[in-house]
Order: C-alpha cells, then sequence, then structure tokens
C-alpha cells in the first residue's frame, strides 16, 4: 500500500491546493495575520462585515447569553432575547414582513423562504403551485435546492444531475442586456420574460418568484431599474405569485437603506437576510414573512412543517441584536450610504485602464468588472481567471477583495467585489483605490 503522506493540516479548506495566511486579529476595516502583515478589509469577507471588526460589545452580548442560556429547542423554548430582536427589527423591516424566523445561513433562509412560500399556497388549497420562478443571472445559495434557483452555471455544473429543473426568467443586467437594449429607452422590456415565464408553466402552478433587489455575487452588483421591481411585484400580484427578495448580501445597510427594496418602495411577501445581520459575529440567516403568509401558516392545520436543529438560536439572536444596535445608535446605515458615494467618486477612476468595463453599485456595493474590448463589453473567458488574478495581486498588496464572475455570458465574465465594513475611513478607501489601481497597471489590466 502506497504511503499517504500526513497532511500540515486537518482541515478541508474551501480552496483546495492554496495556502492562506492564519488570522491573528481583526479590527475596524484591518486585518492582521500572524506573519503582522496588515489587510485592508476591503470587501467584508464575503459582504459580511458590516459594523466592523473587534467590537467588544458584540462579543460580550454573546458571552452573556452562552452563560445564561446557550441553547435550546424552538419547538420546547424562546428566549427574551429572539422576542427582543424580533420587535426591534420590525421597525426597519418593509412593510408587514416582519414575522422572524431566524436560521444560520443565507442559504438555509432561502431554503425556508421557497418551503414557507410552498405551504403558504398549500395552506390556501393551491396544492398545484410549487414552481419557484429564479433569473438567469443569479445566486441564492448553495444547497441543492437554493443551487437550482440560482442562475450561476460555473457552481452548478459539477451537481447538474442532483439538481431540480426550475423556470428561469431573464435577469435585468444592464451591462450585458439580454436583448441587447439600453434603459431607459427599453422600457425595461425584460420584466416581461417574468410574465411570459410564469404563463408559459401556468399560473396555477407558480409558487413564488425569488430576486435580489440587487445582483450579488454572480453580476457583481448589477443595480436593475428600480422600475423593475415595482413591475415585477405587479406581475406577480397579477398571477398569486409570491414575490421574495433576497436581501441576504443586500440587507442590514450595505446600500445605505437598511434594506435595498426601499430603493424601490417594493414590500416582498417574503424577505431573505444573512451576512450582516450579525456582522460576522455569528453564522446567521432569516427570513421575514409577511404578515398574509404568517398568519396563512399559522391557521393552517397543516402548519409549516420545516426546521433546523439550531435555528432561533439565542446566542445568534444576541449577537444580531447587538449588531443592530450599533447600526443604529452610530448612524451606520446612514454612513454606509456617504461612504459609498466617496468610494465610488474614487473607484470611478480606474475606468482609465483599458480592461475596467464598469464601475457600479449603490452604497458600500460595489463591483469592478475586466472586460477584454470596452467597446463591444466582450467578456475575458472565464477559464483565464482575470477577476481571480486581480484578487490575488491586492490581496498580495494588502487589501481583501471577492473576485467572481460568469454573470457577462452566463460562464464568462470577471468581477471583483468592493464592500468594506461600514467604519471605514476615507483614508482606507484612498489606500484601497490605490492598490487596485496599482494591481491593475502589473496586471496590465
Amino acid at each position: 500500500m502506497p504511503l499517504v503522506e500526513r497532511p500540515s493540516s486537518f482541515v478541508f479548506p474551501r480552496r483546495l491546493g492554496a495556502a492562506v495566511p492564519t488570522v491573528e486579529r481583526a479590527e475596524g476595516a484591518v486585518v492582521w495575520d500572524r506573519s503582522g502583515k496588515r489587510y485592508l478589509d476591503g470587501s467584508g469577507g464575503a459582504l459580511v462585515v458590516n459594523i466592523g471588526h473587534g467590537r467588544r460589545e458584540v462579543a460580550e452580548a454573546m458571552a452573556a447569553q452562552a452563560a445564561a442560556a446557550a441553547y435550546v429547542h424552538g419547538t420546547q423554548f424562546t428566549s427574551a432575547v429572539l422576542e427582543e430582536y424580533a420587535r426591534r427589527l420590525a421597525v426597519h423591516a418593509p412593510g408587514d414582513c416582519n414575522r422572524l424566523y431566524l436560521v444560520s445561513g443565507g442559504s438555509e433562509a432561502n431554503e425556508t423562504a421557497v418551503k414557507m412560500a410552498r405551504a403558504y399556497h398549500l395552506a390556501l388549497g393551491q396544492t398545484s403551485r410549487h414552481k419557484v420562478v429564479h433569473r438567469s443571472v443569479s445566486y441564492h445559495g448553495n444547497t441543492l435546492a437554493t443551487l437550482a434557483l440560482s442562475g450561476r452555471p460555473n457552481l452548478r455544473a459539477p451537481y447538474e444531475p442532483l439538481l431540480p429543473s426550475a423556470p428561469e426568467a431573464m435577469a435585468p443586467f444592464c451591462y450585458h442586456c439580454p436583448l441587447g437594449r439600453a434603459y431607459p429607452e427599453c422600457g425595461v422590456a425584460c420584466v416581461e420574460d417574468l410574465e411570459a415565464v410564469i404563463l408559459r408553466e401556468g399560473p396555477e402552478t407558480v409558487a413564488a418568484y425569488i430576486a435580489e433587489p440587487i445582483i450579488g455575487a454572480s453580476a457583481g452588483a448589477a443595480v436593475p431599474p428600480e422600475d423593475y421591481a415595482r413591475r415585477a411585484r405587479e406581475i406577480c400580484d397579477r398571477h398569486g405569485v409570491l414575490y421574495v427578495a433576497d436581501e441576504v448580501m443586500t440587507g442590514f445597510g450595505r446600500t445605505g437603506r437598511w434594506f435595498a427594496t426601499e430603493w424601490s418602495g417594493v414590500v416582498p411577501d417574503i424577505m431573505t437576510c444573512g451576512k450582516g445581520m450579525s456582522g460576522g459575529y455569528m453564522p446567521v440567516g432569516a427570513v421575514l414573512a409577511g404578515e398574509r403568509v404568517a398568519s396563512a401558516l399559522t391557521r393552517s392545520p397543516g402548519g409549516f412543517v420545516h426546521g433546523f436543529t439550531f435555528s432561533h438560536n439565542p446566542v445568534t439572536a444576541a449577537a444580531c441584536l447587538a449588531t443592530l444596535d450599533v447600526l443604529e445608535n452610530e448612524g451606520l446605515v446612514e454612513r454606509a450610504a456617504v461612504m459609498g458615494e466617496k468610494a465610488m467618486a474614487r473607484l470611478r477612476a480606474l475606468g482609465a485602464h483599458p480592461h475596467v468595463g464598469d464601475v457600479r453599485g449603490r452604497g458600500l456595493m460595489i463591483g469592478v468588472e475586466l472586460v477584454a474590448d470596452k467597446e463591444s463589453r466582450r467578456p475575458f473567458p472565464r477559464a483565464e481567471g482575470r477577476a481571480e488574478a486581480l484578487g490575488a495581486e491586492a490581496f498580495r498588496r494588502g487589501l481583501v477583495t471577492y473576485p467572481g464572475g460568469g454573470g457577462a455570458s452566463g460562464r464568462d465574465g470577471d468581477v471583483v467585489m468592493l464592500a468594506p465594513p461600514f467604519v471605514v475611513t476615507e483614508a482606507e478607501l484612498d489606500e484601497a483605490a490605490a492598490i487596485l489601481d496599482g494591481s491593475l497597471s502589473a496586471l496590465g489590466l
């Protein structure tokens, strides 16, 4: 039998075959590794860190709750901290979309939401409604169900045989318009595809439509026209389809509003949350259900057959409540709007580079897209990994970014996202822009 080399680490890493530094500490918008190297956290990890690293008040709130009661099962007990968090969060939720179902991550939240939509229609006796319409450029999670609802061919490919089919509508990705038109002359024609898909599938079979208010990792902070969401809401209402807003990435101040749906004024039937909800201090996700959905399930003899071991967790709720305190008391959502404008002003200058095709976003959620040809907006082949190369060079220089892509053509496309903590300073924004500028030049981009 051949000898098996003993691994240097028994951790199964997120990136196979790639050595990453060991974090030592973090504070504000800065992270240090064990060697003492300093990194500016230009992306909040994966657009998670909003109130900043090293918040002792959050750690202390978690410790106090863990000492009092760390775990109870959600079917057996509630907790004062969970009840208080739900009450406080309801003030910021859009419309009456404020009935909290707390879980452990964004994928869990979206899985919960689509099952909740199905259960709602069952409660109304609409047993044929089971399909969920998603968009062609989108991301809703990494469970099999949520990956099936994600327009990310590169992520789906290895697991395609395992994924259930789901109807797909055209994404409102203006920089790479699927119709080859331009806003506003287009009249937001892409939204009509949603109705076409619902009619093709049969409205009596469609339970929900799920959409990110701003397209996140799959398109790199692509902001749809605001009237897209309003018209999509009207289409859903016309056909009895629930509107699910995926705010996992955009929620809790990231776009300069508490929730990105506020920009369009649309109130969803169900909203999902995660990431910045706890500021990164606990794994978290949540569903916020509207009153008609919650009431229908409460009255239904079948109820809502669903659950996770760590849903409704008191320590998670404590982290979220402490994060909410910081966001409110320090006006960080408003600060994200102001600092987002300052960041955008600095990053737009990167458009002078020959292969920076677009700089876009809202608040502190910004995407820098790389293209092979600016005039035609032709992407680089995804296999070349231009976004990853830029991210790696910036990281070497001390800036953490969030590279990704595939949204330009379904498979090709390169974008690097910037989304620093809301406590980022102007000097740190200058530093981030300078590092990206130097990295682009070093790579000939």
